[in-house]
């Protein structure tokens, strides 16, 4: 199996990969967004979000920072009524409002995310191949060494681009405006303040991708062993996708959840103009957590985020690998036939 995907890898080009890519990260969006979306409103329900502060809506792909001024300035949260349940959410947003609200905020997730997922995915595989000629093909930590440079590459390119847009999520502004709002934050603060937030994403993101890949290409090389299939087929890429992303999202969630606290105390002492907590270090902040709510509240909301995740990684995975695998087949016709 390792020779054949090995293969595949050297017939597609790094063009061929973010292709791959791009397309595993919009067919992932359409697939995953509807459910959060509905999950959110649930929430909502059940828990009315409070005038002035703020919560992280995340559609598997990316986290998005919501303010809450009034009861129906965002479309992922506004009320419409009561919901009895999942289905009935899914049934009265489309009677209602359409069904192009299940798609809300796709625009600034796609923005963000093809840009992240192109870097991800391309520095693993292609880093996986620089890892293999010095290590062996077989080594069990290039999945770890590739798949955590590459996420920690993609973090820190695209940090400061996730600080400009939850900017502009809050208040509409002009380009010009925003290139004074960032400019005016740098003159103040420095260039490093454009990446306040990085640390707290890094803690999460890095070993849950160290964990993911890593688990993923044993399932994978398990999985066409059982099945004596030269490379994954769609079934054993997402049920690998989904399994790997499922470990790997239990052991980091109190890193997500340091996150989430961290991502909503900046935003409120920035745009809100509320008074920032004591705790800002990461540490200091899962301190505070488990002070309040015991070893518990680092694992808060595992349910909803395995729901999100484990969808989100299998159908991300599965359709990368068919994506690379067509390519593949695509050259090897036209070496055949120039």
């Amino acid at each position: 199996m390792a020779e054949m995907s090995d293969s595949n890898l050297d017939k597609t080009t790094i063009i061929q990969q973010a292709i791959a890519s791009c397309c595993g990260a919009i067919i992932t969006s359409l697939f995953v967004t509807p459910l959060d979306v509905i999950k959110t409103r649930l929430q909502a329900q059940s828990n009315p979000f409070p005038k002035g502060k703020c919560f992280v809506y995340s559609n598997g792909l990316m986290d998005h920072i919501c303010v809450c001024e009034n009861g129906d300035s965002k479309a992922w949260y506004k009320k419409t009524g009561h919901f009895k349940g999942t289905l009935d959410a899914f049934v009265k947003i489309i009677q209602i409002e359409g069904i192009k609200s299940l798609w809300s905020g796709l625009p600034p997730t796609l923005i963000m995310a093809l840009p992240t997922t192109v870097i991800y995915f391309t520095c693993y595989d292609q880093l996986s191949e620089a890892l293999k000629s010095r290590l062996g093909k077989d080594d069990e930590h290039i999945p770890v060494l590739a798949g955590s440079l590459s996420r920690f590459g993609s973090v820190t390119v695209v940090s400061p681009l996730e600080l400009i847009r939850t900017r502009m999520q809050y208040r509409k502004l002009s380009y010009k405006q925003l290139y004074t709002c960032v400019s005016s934050k740098v003159a103040i603060d420095g260039w490093f303040s454009l990446w306040r937030g990085w640390t707290s994403t890094v803690l999460r993101d890095v070993p849950f991708s160290a964990m993911y890949w890593y688990n993923y290409e044993r399932f994978k090389k398990m999985m066409c062993k059982e099945a004596g299939a030269h490379e994954p087929t769609f079934f054993i890429a997402f049920t690998s996708g989904a399994a790997s992303g499922s470990i790997a999202a239990v052991i980091t969630l109190p890193f997500d959840v340091v996150k989430t606290h961290r991502q909503t105390e900046l935003w409120e002492s920035e745009t809100l103009k509320i008074p920032q907590r004591d705790c800002t270090s990461t540490w200091a902040v899962m301190k505070k957590i488990v002070a309040k709510n015991g070893i518990t509240g680092l694992f808060a909301g595992i349910i909803p985020r395995l729901f999100k995740v484990a969808p989100a990684c299998a159908i991300m995975i599965s359709t990368y690998e068919c994506g690379k695998s067509f390519f593949s087949h695509l050259n090897e016709k036209m070496d055949q036939h120039p």
